[in-house]
């Protein structure tokens, strides 16, 4: 019996589809170019030199990121322009809370058959992070997976490097008891707690175009997670901080205790600030506590500072003056045998 030609094409790999998309990000990458890129899109690696005289002693800073279920909240939506200032942003806020400069970007876009429209799509979201982090994006892969993924799926990761002086490297060491907390208004549940919000949206139909304080539920979810980078580095000119915590999945009463020396703990006053109505909507529709909630979800606050009480208000000051929404939320005090590293009254 006579074989029949099959080729990767008839396979479900489209190489020439790859190779326009390739075009298609090379001005969205032009975008981001920054001091410091030496090669252009396209070849086996990205090339990148470390700023030459800001530095006596750089250290580099990595992190790697994802989406997680919000994607599916994407597709369902059919939006795909604002996922990839997600998964910029899950990123670079990550390697921030060292002190970092973001650097570069590079991404990773995995599909069943590639579709031009939605990939150019997350990857001009992707570039728009990346200026907002004021990072390159210099590289990244797509693949196409027939078989491994539904029509219409696809996943992404982000990998992220920066550099900080090794002096000025944030840990936590210098954190003290009477420091105040200052919170930075989080976009929404930004890109975690997706499983319970996809839980609820299944189990009780809910609406997705209901409307939702000024907008409606569904936008409200997918808003995409804020990037915290330009009003971050431009405070530290200004303000020594002794600590930030980036308020991602584990929320509050997860990601505070990472930066805290374990003899001291966070009081959180939550009338502090007003949670966006998205996060009422989530709270009453589950049936949950005050607690799952700050464990699970941000609530509101999307990055923490920790300064000193006189710096406090100018910190204030200078976030607010930078566009973004602060409040201080508390201080750090001395911790008990037992106790818990945050405490946040019901």
């Amino acid at each position: 019996m006579a074989k029949t030609p099959i080729s990767y094409r008839d396979a479900g790999v489209d190489i020439d589809a790859g190779n326009r998309l390739v075009d298609l990000i090379k001005p969205i990458a032009a975008r981001t170019r920054r001091p410091g890129v030496l090669d252009g899109l396209g070849g086996f690696g990205a090339l990148f030199q470390i700023p030459s005289g800001r530095y006596r002693e750089p250290v580099l800073v990595s992190g790697t990121d994802g989406v997680g279920t919000k994607l599916k909240l994407a597709w369902r939506m059919e939006r795909h322009d604002t996922i990839g200032i997600d998964l910029v942003a899950m990123c670079v806020n990550d390697i921030l809370v060292s002190g970092a400069e973001p650097l570069f970007f590079l991404d990773y876009f995995a599909t069943g058959k590639l579709e031009l429209e939605t990939a150019r799509a997350v990857v001009e979201g992707i570039g728009r992070g990346c200026e907002q982090a004021e990072c390159a994006l210099v590289g990244g892969e797509t693949a196409e997976m027939p078989g491994l993924y539904a029509p219409g799926e696809y996943d992404l990761a982000g990998f992220c490097v920066g550099v900080v002086e090794r002096s000025e490297i944030l840990d936590g060491s210098r954190v003290r008891a009477g420091d105040r907390l200052i919170g930075l208004a989080s976009s929404g549940p930004h890109a975690n707690g997706y499983s319970l919000i996809r839980k609820l949206v299944e189990v009780y139909g809910t609406d997705l175009d209901a409307p939702l304080g000024t907008t409606t539920l569904g936008e409200a979810l997918l808003a995409p997670t804020r990037i915290y980078v330009r009003a971050i580095r431009r405070l530290m000119d200004k303000v020594r901080l002794h600590a930030l915590a980036h308020i991602t999945g584990g929320g509050l009463l997860e990601n505070l205790p990472r930066v805290l020396p374990e003899e001291l703990k966070a009081e959180i006053d939550a009338q502090a600030w007003e949670r966006p109505p998205v996060f009422h909507w989530i709270q009453e529709t589950a049936q949950i506590d005050d607690q799952e909630m700050y464990r699970t979800f941000n609530c509101g606050i999307g990055m923490v500072v920790v300064v000193s009480k006189c710096d406090a208000e100018r910190a204030l000051r200078h976030l607010r003056a930078a566009g973004e929404t602060a409040w201080e939320i508390g201080r750090i005090v001395p911790r008990g045998e037992d106790e818990p590293a945050v405490v946040i009254p019901s």
